[in-house]
């Protein structure tokens, strides 16, 4: 028994200092080189801080863009998914709220032009951007509500649309809250 349990012992300590002290010391270290220094990238409009750019928020405004919808009622304490499958009833049932309030507010779109992503959460449902798309569809109630033309607010799209990362990996996307924030600093 004595040659099982000292190798386990060992082997225990290692991995103790390893993955309790070692491992969080390089990640906190890592988080030091990145936007918000290992903190979270605050945003700020007129000198206060409203948001953090990689946590969803909901906006209701018609003036503003609308975020994803959010599983964790945009708690990032709470981030998850609802874990529903499209054979939900109670999931079918949002989404069509979802979808019937969104044509409310954007009587110009019809149901098959609206993103899936603007009646669906995210899995970690605090997805904190859309897609062009997501954001293009909602650009004419964004638009009549401000008083100021469609091709206007395109153009904030389109200034605030990020490539790619590396201009490899993923989509295009819009963060909400940056789109958000321009729209606010925009003179008329």
């Amino acid at each position: 028994m004595k040659t099982y349990l000292m190798p386990s012992i060992k082997l225990t300590l290692i991995l103790l200092v390893l993955l309790s002290g070692l491992y969080p010391l390089v990640i906190a270290g890592v988080g030091k080189f990145t936007p918000g220094q290992g903190d979270g990238e605050t945003l700020q409009y007129k000198g206060r801080v409203v948001g953090y750019a990689n946590i969803g928020q909901k906006f209701t405004k018609d003036k503003y863009f609308w975020s994803r919808p959010s599983a964790a009622n945009y708690q990032a304490d709470a981030g998850s998914g609802s874990n529903k499958g499209p054979a939900n009833a109670d999931y079918l049932k949002g989404v069509s709220a979802l979808i019937d309030t969104f044509t409310k507010h954007n009587p110009t779109v019809r149901k098959d032009e609206i993103p899936a992503e603007l009646v669906t959460a995210s899995g970690s449902g605090l997805d904190p951007d859309l897609s062009p798309e997501g954001a293009q569809v909602q650009a004419a109630r964004v638009a009549t509500t401000r008083g100021i033309t469609v091709s206007a607010v395109n153009n904030i799209i389109a200034a605030n649309t990020e490539g790619p990362l590396w201009g490899l990996f993923g989509p295009p996307k819009v963060n909400v809250l940056k789109l958000n924030i321009a729209l606010d600093e925009l003179k008329k």
